[in-house]
C-alpha cells in the first residue's frame, strides 16, 4: 500500500517525484509482445506506462463485454508492475487515439436520440453500464491497494469538443462511486480556452496539457492556468499518425529529444506513443478535414520511439539521452528488438467471389427499404444491399443516395460503379438485359471520425442510409446482408469464382520457425488480410503503406492459412512475406 497525491509537486509516498512515462496501447499490440515493449520504456529511463482503454473492444454490444486476449487490461497492468513501471490509465468513455469512433461503441448509435459527450441521461447510463464492469477490475489495482495505478483520466480532451461541466462532474462522481480513489486528471490543449472548457480544477482534478512543440509556451498557460500545481504533458506527440493517400509523416530525432528535455526541466512527461502499435481488424479511426471524412491506415506506427514491429532507431536513442541529460539517476539498458524473418512467395490454393459464397458468410435481413449498418445490429467490416428490377431497360438516371463510406454497384455481377467521398450521388446509365436484374451494393464502413464535431455527423451510421435511386423513384424491397467477416472459416471456396467480382482466396504455407514478417501488399487492391483466423488489418494501393505487419505469434510451426478478401475486382496472384515493410511512394503535398 502507498499514496500518491498532487500537491506542488507529484507526491509517491510522501517523496517529489517526476514522472517520465510513455503510452503503449495493449489493443494495439498482441500480448506476446507487451513485455517487449514494457522493456523498452524501463530500458529508456521512464519510471511509468500510460494507456487509453477502448469501450468499444471492452463492451463490443450492450450485454457482451470482454476483458481476454488483446483486451486483458488487468493482465498488463500487472505486467507493467513487474516490469517496476508506475501506470496511468485512461479509461474516459471517450479516448480520440486516432481509434474507430474515439472508443465509442457503434451499438450507441442504434439510439438516434443518443448524445455523446453529454449529460444526457440516455448517455450517462450507457457509461454506467460499462463502468460498472470495468472499474471494479481497476479498483484493486490503484497504487493504494498495491497495486501500479497512480492516476486515471475523466475526460479526454473535452475542451476541443465542450464545456459541459455537469457532464465532467457526472463522471468524476461515477468514478468515485465504482472506488476510484487515486487522483483524477483531465488532459487538454495547453492554449487558455481548451483548458478552460474541458477542465474541472473546482473539483481539484488535475489539468494537463497536450502538445508536440513549443514547450514552454504551453507549460506557461498551464501554470497560469492551474497555479502551484505540477506541470506535466500528457501527450508530447513524438511523431504523428497517417491517411491512406498521404506521404508517411516523420519528425525529426533531435527536435524530438529537445522538446523533451524541455520537458523534464520544468515537470513531467508522458511520450505519445512509446509504441504505437497496429489498427488490427476494422479498428483504424478516422479524422476530417472540414465536411470530409480521411480514414487513416491499419498502422499505428506514429513514428514512435519503438517501430510499429517494435524496433528502436534513431530517436529512441536521442530521446534516451535526453532524459539522461535531464534526470541523471534514470536507470536504463539498451534496448531489445524482436526476430523478423522473410518466408519468400506464396501460391494461392482456392478462390471464390463473394456472390457465390455470401450465403455461407451471411445471413440476410428483408426490409422494404435499406437499413443502416448499425439498424442491423452491425458494427463493422462491410455491408450488401440486393434487391432486384424487371427488365430489359434502359437506365438512363440512377443515383446512389446518402451512403458510408464507399459504394461498389453491381447489376447481374457486372461492375457498373465504384463511389467514394464526392463520387457518391453522382448519375449513372446503363442498360440492362435481362428479365429479372439483381442489383447489388457493397459497401465498405472505412472507420468512423474520431475527433471533433464530426463524432456527430450522420455519416458516423454506415451502409446505405437514403437508397438506390432509378428514374425518379427509390428501389424496394431490399435483402440485407451484413459482413463484418468474423467467420473467415465459413467461406465456402467451392462456390465458384467469377472475374472482376469481390473475391476471397486462399493461401497455405508451410513455416519451421515463427518470427516477425510483412505481407507485400503492392500488387493488391484494396481489402483486408486474415491470418490463421486473425484479421490482419485493411490494406489499399492508395498508399502509404505497402504492407501488413505480421507478428510471430500469430503464425504456427507447420501449416499457416491467409485468407484476402479483395473488392477490387482483380484477381490475386502469388505474394511475398517479407523481413521488413514496404511502402507506396507518395508525393507530399505543397506547403
Amino acid at each position: 500500500m502507498g499514496t500518491f497525491t498532487i500537491e506542488q509537486d507529484f507526491m509517491l509516498d510522501g517523496e517529489p517525484v517526476k514522472l517520465i512515462s510513455g503510452a503503449i496501447h495493449y489493443f494495439r499490440l498482441v500480448p506476446e509482445y507487451w513485455a517487449h515493449s514494457l522493456d523498452n520504456l524501463k530500458a529508456l529511463g521512464a519510471n511509468c506506462v500510460e494507456t487509453y482503454l477502448p469501450w468499444n473492444i471492452h463492451q463490443p454490444e450492450p450485454d457482451r463485454f470482454c476483458f481476454t486476449g488483446l483486451a486483458d487490461v488487468e493482465r498488463f497492468v500487472v505486467l507493467a508492475q513487474q516490469k517496476g513501471l508506475y501506470v496511468i490509465l485512461r479509461p474516459s468513455p471517450y479516448i480520440c487515439a486516432e481509434w474507430e469512433f474515439g472508443g465509442f461503441p457503434a451499438w450507441l448509435l442504434r439510439d438516434r436520440a443518443m448524445r455523446l459527450r453529454s449529460n444526457q441521461p440516455a448517455f450517462l447510463q450507457a457509461v454506467e453500464n460499462y463502468y460498472a464492469e470495468l472499474l471494479p477490475r481497476l479498483v484493486p489495482l490503484q497504487y493504494d491497494r498495491g497495486g501500479p495505478v497512480i492516476m486515471m483520466q475523466l475526460e479526454n480532451e473535452y475542451g476541443s469538443f465542450g464545456n459541459d461541466k455537469a457532464y465532467l462532474s457526472s463522471l468524476a462522481e461515477m468514478m468515485r462511486r465504482f472506488g476510484v480513489s487515486v487522483p483524477l486528471f483531465t488532459s487538454d490543449g495547453g492554449w487558455q480556452e481548451a483548458l478552460e472548457a474541458g477542465s474541472l480544477r473546482e473539483e481539484n482534478i488535475l489539468a494537463s496539457a497536450n502538445f508536440g512543440s513549443r514547450t514552454d509556451e504551453s507549460f506557461d498557460n498551464l501554470a497560469a492556468f492551474q497555479p502551484n500545481r505540477p506541470l506535466m504533458c500528457m501527450e508530447f506527440w513524438i511523431g504523428w499518425f497517417n491517411r491512406y493517400g498521404d506521404a508517411i509523416i516523420r519528425r525529426d530525432a533531435d527536435d524530438a529529444a529537445k522538446e523533451v528535455s524541455l520537458q523534464l526541466a520544468r515537470g513531467s512527461m508522458n511520450i505519445y506513443m512509446f509504441q504505437g502499435g497496429t489498427n488490427f481488424g476494422f479498428m483504424n479511426g478516422c479524422s476530417a478535414r472540414g465536411d470530409r471524412d480521411l480514414p487513416q491506415v491499419t498502422s499505428y506506427d506514429y513514428d514512435a520511439l519503438l517501430s510499429e514491429w517494435g524496433e528502436p532507431g534513431s530517436k529512441y536513442l536521442a530521446v534516451q539521452r535526453a532524459i539522461k541529460e535531464q534526470v541523471p539517476g534514470a536507470e536504463q539498458y539498451l534496448p531489445k528488438d524482436l526476430p523478423r524473418r522473410a518466408f519468400g512467395t506464396i501460391a494461392p490454393s482456392r478462390k471464390v467471389s463473394l456472390f457465390s459464397t455470401l450465403s455461407a458468410i451471411s445471413q440476410p435481413v428483408s426490409s422494404a427499404w435499406p437499413l443502416s449498418m448499425e439498424d442491423v445490429g452491425q458494427s463493422y467490416g462491410y455491408i450488401l444491399y440486393r434487391t432486384h428490377k424487371r427488365g430489359p431497360a434502359e437506365v438512363e438516371k440512377c443515383r446512389v443516395v446518402d451512403a458510408s463510406d464507399r459504394v461498389q454497384l453491381y447489376a447481374n455481377g457486372r461492375h457498373l460503379a465504384t463511389q467514394y467521398r464526392e463520387q457518391i450521388g453522382e448519375q449513372l446509365s446503363f442498360s440492362l438485359s435481362e428479365a429479372d436484374n439483381q442489383f447489388d451494393l457493397l459497401i465498405e464502413n472505412l472507420g468512423r471520425v474520431n475527433y471533433g464535431a464530426r463524432l456527430l455527423a450522420p455519416s458516423q451510421r454506415k451502409g446505405l442510409r437514403g437508397g438506390l435511386l432509378i428514374d425518379l423513384h427509390f428501389e424496394a424491397d431490399w435483402q440485407i446482408f451484413p459482413l463484418p467477416l468474423d467467420n473467415i472459416d465459413s467461406v465456402d471456396f467451392s462456390a465458384g469464382w467469377e472475374p472482376q467480382q469481390p473475391a476471397f482466396y486462399e493461401y497455405r504455407f508451410d513455416i519451421d520457425s515463427p518470427a516477425d514478417a510483412f505481407l507485400d501488399t503492392r500488387t493488391l487492391g484494396k481489402g483486408t488480410a486474415f491470418i490463421n483466423g486473425f484479421n490482419l488489418g485493411r490494406y489499399w494501393d492508395r498508399g502509404p503503406l505497402g504492407y501488413l505487419y505480421i507478428p510471430a505469434p500469430l503464425l504456427r510451426e507447420g501449416e499457416n492459412r491467409l485468407v484476402i478478401f479483395e473488392t477490387e475486382g482483380g484477381e490475386v496472384g502469388e505474394l511475398a512475406l517479407l523481413d521488413r515493410p514496404v511502402y507506396i511512394e507518395i508525393a507530399e503535398e505543397p506547403a
